[in-house]
């Protein structure tokens, strides 16, 4: 009943706060109450599997693979406390960054229904499932990006839901083709079903694997597919840039690891493809952030540079030592875990530096560690732990992809990556200095526009709780990492053994039962 709750907490504080859409303050506080509940059932939920192992049920009590399956592991139940963390994050924020014309128009109720299709996504069994959570998401995500009708947000949601779409039409088509092939598409299923066809048809199944990584691609933020990303991100209010920063993309990582660990056999082609794809995308996302002065699209290309790094982890099972794929793996684990509190923060201080000075422009801003000493100390923790500098979380991430990379023998890797690191570090030392450091230029002394005094004067203390709360942990996983790294070793061998996915759905019993079936109604035929 634990692995349903993470879906059913959020549908049912969506509908809560949709009832209270004519009393604003009641719904902020069951927006609230229920990004809580989902981290209460998010982390008995990782509890349940970090003491018990993978769990797994089947909906309606039909059995795999011809019924709705949901399965937690290590990594999908990390992904949902992660997530669960991050919407109670952004729900506190939101109580204060949020106008009251967007509570009334649903923007509690959409959070939720985000926050649902990002957990359905997480711990579905079924390909097809998958892509009903990711239109869930798209449906909900888009709202919330044009919430508030502005041209900017319109001009992004119309780029956003373009490419989205596009990603959503070739998931689909990838699925029926792929049904068509194996006649299922139960992803424990399909990784004995496509390993007996890649034996006779492996350019079928190679096509397949690669229309597959495509639509994921698209919603990871790959290169070339990403530039729907900074084009729309930044055009929302501070709590919604937040939340898709920080969970957004990470559904289409985490698909790309599922699907190519699980389903397609490691160390194909993708796989080289993959690693030729990250290292692009590491590079030209942080020199696209170098190029911005503008404080949301700096960390917006930001999330397509750190991508670069999850996916080298992925990119890296091409290699034929065992010990190096399941570094490589953990690695990815470890750093998408401590990207998404990184990112989600650093977004949400460029909230607070909007409310204050009215813009995210670098050119408008300066003086702030004068005035809001406290603001640059907390900016200083996510940014210096996004660049990797020690002893913070960043620097164990990067350190575990340059390691694996290293031993597989990927120096050209390993030298982007570094130099990619190099660049994150000048572009968040320009953000240090265009708005902490430097003098402020003559209009930045004047008061801050109607609407940013508007949002400074709601609640402050709904601001600076989930963003010290971010930051302890960013630094707690920085000088204790063992913990950190132990769990993502252990989601990595898991995800390196299908046999132990397929045993948890009980995939092979019912087969089994299945396959009886006429033989027993045959014996007992008078």
């Amino acid at each position: 009943m634990l692995i349903v709750l993470p879906i059913v907490i959020p549908l049912v504080a969506a509908a809560a706060s949709l009832t209270l859409s004519r009393a604003p303050r009641w719904q902020r506080r069951a927006g609230v109450a229920g990004a809580a509940a989902l981290t209460v059932a998010a982390v008995a939920l990782f509890a349940r599997v970090e003491t018990a192992g993978i769990q797994a049920t089947q909906m309606g009590g039909w059995p795999a693979p011809f019924g709705i399956t949901l399965v937690a592991d290590l990594f999908s139940a990390l992904m949902v406390l992660l997530t669960a963390v991050i919407g109670l994050a952004v729900a506190v924020y939101s109580l204060a960054d949020l106008d009251e014309p967007r509570v009334r128009f649903g923007y509690y109720p959409l959070l939720h229904v985000l926050l649902m299709g990002v957990c359905g996504a997480f711990l579905t069994g079924d390909l097809f499932n998958l892509y009903v959570w990711f239109e869930v998401m798209l449906t909900a995500s888009f709202v919330l990006l044009a919430l508030g009708g502005g041209q900017a947000q319109m001009e992004g949601a119309i780029k956003y839901v373009t490419l989205n779409l596009l990603s959503s039409a070739l998931f689909l088509a990838a699925a029926g083709l792929i049904y068509g092939t194996a006649n299922t598409l139960n992803l424990a299923d399909l990784s004995l079903r496509l390993a007996e066809v890649q034996r006779d048809h492996p350019n079928l199944v190679a096509a397949l694997a690669l229309l597959l990584a495509v639509a994921f691609g698209i919603k990871a933020g790959l290169f070339p597919l990403f530039f729907w990303l900074p084009a729309s991100y930044h055009t929302p209010p501070p709590a919604v840039s937040a939340v898709f920063a920080g969970l957004l993309t990470k559904v289409g990582v985490y698909a790309l690891i599922r699907v190519f660990t699980l389903v397609f056999p490691a160390g194909g082609f993708v796989h080289v493809l993959l690693l030729v794809l990250a290292g692009l995308t590491m590079l030209t996302g942080v020199l696209g952030a170098v190029a911005q002065f503008d404080m949301r699209r700096i960390l917006s290309f930001h999330i397509i540079s750190q991508i670069g790094y999850m996916v080298l982890g992925l990119g890296l099972l091409a290699c034929g030592d065992e010990t190096v794929r399941r570094l490589a793996l953990a690695a990815a684990v470890f750093y998408i875990a401590h990207h998404i509190l990184v990112k989600t923060n650093l977004f949400l201080i460029s909230g607070v530096v909007e409310a204050l000075r009215g813009t995210g422009q670098l050119r408008r801003l300066g003086g702030l560690s004068a005035s809001a000493w406290w603001l640059a100390a907390l900016f200083a923790i996510p940014a210096f732990s996004l660049a990797g500098i020690p002893p913070l979380s960043g620097f164990w991430a990067k350190l575990a992809v340059l390691k694996a990379g290293f031993l597989a023998g990927r120096y050209e890797l390993v030298g982007v990556a570094l130099a990619a690191g190099l660049f994150t570090l000048l572009s968040m030392m320009k953000i240090w200095n265009e708005v902490f450091w430097k003098t402020p230029p003559n209009h930045a002394g004047e008061p801050p526009t109607h609407a940013a005094s508007d949002r400074e004067r709601r609640p402050r203390t709904a601001r600076w709780v989930p963003i010290l709360g971010l930051a302890a942990l960013t630094v707690a996983i920085g000088l204790w990492p063992q913990p950190l790294l132990r769990l993502s070793d252990r989601a990595a061998a898991q995800l390196l053994d299908p046999v132990a996915y397929r045993q948890a759905v009980h995939l092979q019993e019912s087969l089994a039962t299945v396959v009886s079936a006429p033989a027993v109604a045959e014996e007992s035929a008078p």
